[in-house]
């Protein structure tokens, strides 16, 4: 059994027979598919002009929210401090320096001279001759004349150098006293004409003594002077060293 022919065959035995030309095939156009180099060439730009948009776009909006969070600190100039006023000066901070050493070696000079000062208090009763005028006096020990006098020369040597230091000690223009340091620099009024006044009556006092004499007249306030000089001392250095520091 033969197979027939196919279409396009029997078409071209026909068309032979008949000398007529084949008839073209129908062409059908597809359309093209889109360049994707093309589309990426046009998205390109835009895509980078988006871009910078959108990523600027949280800093814009946080912008505001860091500047609530950290704010501008004002600076000295606002504060209302000149150039003049923030610069450092070596002249004023060398004074400084120095009248801080001078207080420091106040206090602690203050804190050692109570130690003979008391004492000296304490051994006033063994210098003292003992029963009234007129009667048998019971002249006390030269020992305990010189031991008594020598520490009254040691109280005075240590009181009148710390004195210096806080006199002499350089002082800040403009500067207020206020508080205990008012109530310190009060006291000084006392403890330092009492520290005049009690070695002169105690020089008087020990000449009485070793004339056989009780001590009498002005010399007789030789021990009061020196309990009122010794009270406000020690006062004077609670005021600005409680609690003590050595």
């Amino acid at each position: 059994m033969q197979t027939p022919p196919d279409d396009a065959a029997e078409k071209q035995a026909i068309a032979e027979r008949a000398n007529l030309p084949l008839a073209p095939e129908p062409h059908i156009a597809l359309p093209e598919a889109p360049d994707a180099s093309a589309d990426q060439k046009q998205t390109t730009p835009q895509n980078q002009q988006n871009q910078p948009s959108q990523q600027n776009a949280p800093n814009q909006q946080n912008s505001p929210g860091q500047s609530q969070q950290q704010p501008q600190q004002p600076s000295l100039n606002d504060l209302g401090f000149g150039q003049q006023q923030t610069q450092a000066n070596p002249q004023l901070q060398a004074m400084l320096d120095r009248r801080t050493h001078m207080l420091k070696v106040h206090q602690k000079l203050g804190l050692f001279t109570l130690i003979p000062m008391a004492a000296t208090v304490i051994t006033g009763p063994m210098a003292k001759a003992k029963g009234k005028n007129g009667e048998t006096i019971k002249e006390p020990s030269t020992a305990n004349l010189d031991f008594h006098a020598a520490l009254g020369g040691v109280t005075a040597g240590m009181y009148f150098t710390t004195a210096a230091y806080a006199i002499f000690a350089p002082k800040v223009p403009g500067t207020k006293k206020r508080g205990p340091i008012r109530f310190h620099e009060a006291l000084a009024f006392i403890h330092g004409p009492g520290m005049i006044l009690t070695p002169i009556l105690g020089a008087i006092a020990y000449k009485q003594e070793n004339d056989g004499e009780k001590a009498h007249g002005i010399a007789s306030a030789h021990a009061t002077v020196a309990w009122v000089t010794v009270g406000a001392y020690g006062a004077a250095i609670v005021s600005v060293s409680w609690p003590l520091k050595f």
